[in-house]
């Protein structure tokens, strides 16, 4: 990777995603840095077809830098259950079957959560329900330059799904150390403990440090 230093220019955000563009919009708000998503630019959404989270990522943010001529920022992110095999991991998304909501596009997460549990059931009231949110970021840059981190969560899988906070698997995530799901915490709790939050704080260091 050619790591650099962000400069002062515009930061497209390669999601259309409003939950995620929301966390990643507060967490680089202290550093002044100006953040659009690809969404608002009215960029097509690559195809996810790398095996890895930061194959997947870095897919993303190249996508977006290239269309937009601006550095990009890409998270991909996912939940990886032990019992299970670590999946959904990179599929997590997949998981939650495209539908139409109001009109409008979205994911059926209610019913990738319930998938999940489903599995874990079909292994009985003992299963190990430990668990873990990862979180890569990547940065692209127009001339192919970019950079890559990693973040982690530790915790277990929760049923029946609790919280309004968050998005996507937030409701079913118990944190380590905690007894409330990720959707039931404060969004600045959440930001000081998430995945996103341990990949940005490698980002700040290098980037912003």
């Amino acid at each position: 990777m050619n790591a650099r230093r962000l400069g002062s220019e515009t930061l497209v955000i390669a999601t259309h995603n409003a939950g995620k563009l929301r966390e990643i919009g507060a967490l680089l708000d202290p550093y002044g840095v100006h953040c659009v998503s690809a969404g608002e630019l009215g960029l097509p959404e690559p195809e996810e077809t790398g095996t890895t989270f930061i194959e997947n990522a870095l897919l993303k943010a190249r996508a977006a830098a290239q269309a937009s001529g601006k550095p990009a920022l890409a998270d991909d992110s996912g939940l990886c259950v032990d019992a299970l095999g670590g999946r959904p991991g990179v599929y997590t998304a997949d998981w939650a079957e495209r539908q139409w909501f109001e009109g409008a596009p979205g994911r059926d997460w209610f019913m990738a959560m319930g998938k999940v549990e489903g599995l874990l059931c079909e292994l009985g009231p003992d299963v190990d329900r430990t668990c873990r949110f990862a979180c890569v970021l990547a940065i692209a840059w127009p001339d192919g330059a970019s950079a890559v981190y990693e973040g982690w969560a530790e915790g277990r899988y929760s049923w029946p799904p609790r919280g309004t906070m968050g998005f996507g698997y937030d409701p079913v995530f118990v944190p380590k150390g905690r007894d409330r799901t990720f959707a039931e915490l404060d969004p600045q709790e959440k930001h000081n403990i998430s995945h996103r939050a341990d990949a940005f704080a490698k980002l700040v260091a290098e980037q912003f440090g």
